[in-house]
């Protein structure tokens, strides 16, 4: 289905978490063993211009990801933006409820129904702590998997678009998952045409190890990296 850049949509799970939270079927096409990881090719698609150190950029946001509940995401996912704020820890804003991300909040909402235990590790929100504004959504797809996996999703409000939220909430992610020790590996689901989302994940040690087909959103090439081992750009 996480220095921003335009996200059209989040990054996809591959239908390993538990519980699976896409019903579309996605067809594996490669992933190539015996490493851990898969075949590892390293993302090496960053624009001339994105920063390689911390020194070289200013400071980005500082944001935590809100996670959200059973009612909030129920709520969300009828389009009652009263009621999701009203449960919800931040309040929320229209674009939550807007045709981008209601598909997003139908799946969190069944995911919620089956498992009680998946909205602390599925998508919340981008939450900018200085500004006190929700600016995004950024989570995992659900729980870690058999193997340790978990698989980062985040998009960005259009509004907010372009000032690091992206950027933040992805590190949130790696850090948390960093931080669990249930968790071994991150993935990331990209379309090869998404160069932003590209961009990004190659600065955090990211490799190749597969491809799958999404009966959405077509050819996405998987890539991971061990929980434990991202690097800080």
């Amino acid at each position: 289905m996480i220095a921003q850049v335009t996200f059209p949509r989040d990054t996809k799970n591959n239908g390993h978490g538990s519980p699976p939270p896409h019903p579309r079927r996605l067809v594996r096409l490669h992933h190539h063993h015996p490493h851990p990881y898969g075949r590892l090719t390293r993302v090496t698609t960053p624009s001339p211009t994105s920063p390689t150190s911390a020194n070289e950029r200013p400071p980005g946001p500082r944001v935590r990801i809100v996670h959200l509940s059973g009612p909030v995401f129920r709520a969300l996912a009828e389009g009652d933006l009263a009621t999701a704020s009203a449960v919800s820890p931040v309040p929320l804003s229209e674009y939550f409820i807007g045709p981008d991300w209601v598909g997003v909040w139908k799946i969190r909402r069944d995911q919620a129904e089956e498992d009680p235990e998946s909205p602390a590790w599925v998508t919340g929100v981008i939450w900018d702590e200085d500004r006190q504004l929700a600016v995004g959504r950024a989570g995992f797809h659900g729980p870690p998997d058999e193997a340790g996996m978990v698989e980062v999703g985040y998009a960005v409000d259009p509004e907010y678009r372009r000032r690091g939220y992206a950027r933040a909430g992805l590190e949130a992610l790696l850090e948390r998952a960093a931080r669990e020790p249930g968790v071994r590996s991150v993935r990331a689901s990209i379309s090869p045409d998404n160069t932003p989302s590209l961009n990004l994940v190659s600065q955090y040690g990211f490799v190749q190890v597969g491809e799958q087909w999404d009966e959405e959103d077509g050819l996405e090439i998987i890539y991971e990296v061990p929980a434990n081992e991202h690097p800080t750009p």
